[in-house]
């Protein structure tokens, strides 16, 4: 078996490796090679299985050195997020578009489709969301990182009904707790809040405590990721949304409060920017009955969704598929 990596030093694409490293297998069999995809690898394990390819996801001749031996399993994961796509355009399109073409484009094999794991978004939904939504709900993109999410979904879902990529998308929500560092994604505050709240720091949050988001951990976004790859007959069906956690800010410091104490709640200020809460703090609940029934899920919790996104001690760390739970603000 041998599995592909793309953005593989990103975020959620060094604990996917390792994850792969560690369990040694997908789809029921051991992974022989995993090549990893980057402009810098330096924050991966050693380890002999890996196949390192340094360079930018842009270049057609680095992917065609990459998967000149065959490839079995590709986890899509690299892109400029949104935020950054948007100030950037030629870059965005480069990159999230052109890149991931080119990318289906070599992996067509009608004799022995590989399959294709991409890392898409829920920013494909648009900025205008009912007031309750589930897996129906059309897409309708407002800026070009989405666009070319969506354009990206169409593609594959081509190449999987002509039998060339056995391809599968997941919309991805907001996935914490990102590193505190600049990143380019305009939902950063989430990752933020986390970060500075459990070290008992001063951080003011750029939306209310009424702004409700859609929330994930990384180690949660694995588990899915993983569960997409080992799906079989799919038919026509490719694109799944994720469930979710939806949470408020408060509902968030209320856990991190019973979490790290509720001492730092006074460090909290707030100074709402109504553009990015109208973005990022607008969002509806939302049902996943099909995409629960093949076997993915969230953090279960706040407790579980904290646990997960911050290392903390636990029992369980894994996502469970449970309902949405019901949490207060004291």
């Amino acid at each position: 078996m041998r599995v592909m990596v793309t953005g593989a030093n990103g975020f959620v694409g060094r604990l996917l490796v390792r994850r792969l490293l560690e369990t040694g297998e997908v789809r029921g069999r051991r992974i022989e090679a995993l090549l990893v995809l980057d402009q810098a690898l330096d924050g991966l394990p050693e380890d002999a299985r890996l196949r390192r390819h340094h360079g930018s996801i842009t270049d057609a001749a680095l992917l065609r050195r990459a998967l000149a031996d065959g490839v079995d399993v590709v986890f899509h994961l690299v892109s400029v997020p949104g935020g950054a796509a948007e100030a950037q355009y030629e870059l965005g399109y480069q990159v999230n578009l052109q890149a991931s073409l080119e990318l289906l484009n070599q992996l067509r094999n009608p004799n022995r489709p590989p399959v294709l794991v991409y890392a898409s978004s829920v920013a494909v939904y648009g900025g205008e969301l009912p007031a309750r939504m589930d897996e129906g709900q059309p897409a309708s993109p407002q800026l070009s990182y989405a666009a070319h999410k969506r354009m990206v979904e169409i593609a594959l879902q081509d190449l999987a009904r002509r039998g060339e990529v056995d391809g599968r998308a997941l919309r991805l929500p907001g996935i914490v707790a990102r590193p505190r560092e600049p990143n380019g994604l305009r939902s950063a505050f989430m990752s933020d809040l986390l970060h500075t709240y459990a070290a008992g720091e001063a951080y003011t949050c750029p939306v209310s405590p009424e702004a409700c988001a859609w929330w994930m951990s990384a180690r949660c976004c694995v588990d899915n990721l993983l569960r997409a790859a080992e799906l079989d007959d799919l038919g026509s069906q490719r694109i799944w949304q994720l469930p979710v956690l939806h949470l408020s800010i408060a509902q968030v410091l209320a856990g991190l409060a019973d979490s790290f104490g509720a001492d730092n709640l006074a460090r909290i200020a707030f100074d709402p920017d109504p553009q990015l809460e109208a973005l990022f703090g607008r969002y509806p609940p939302l049902r996943s009955p099909q995409a629960r029934e093949l076997g993915f899920c969230h953090d279960g919790s706040v407790a579980g969704l904290l646990r997960n996104a911050l290392d903390l001690p636990s029992r369980r760390n894994r996502c469970v598929v449970s309902r949405k739970g019901v949490f207060s603000w004291p």
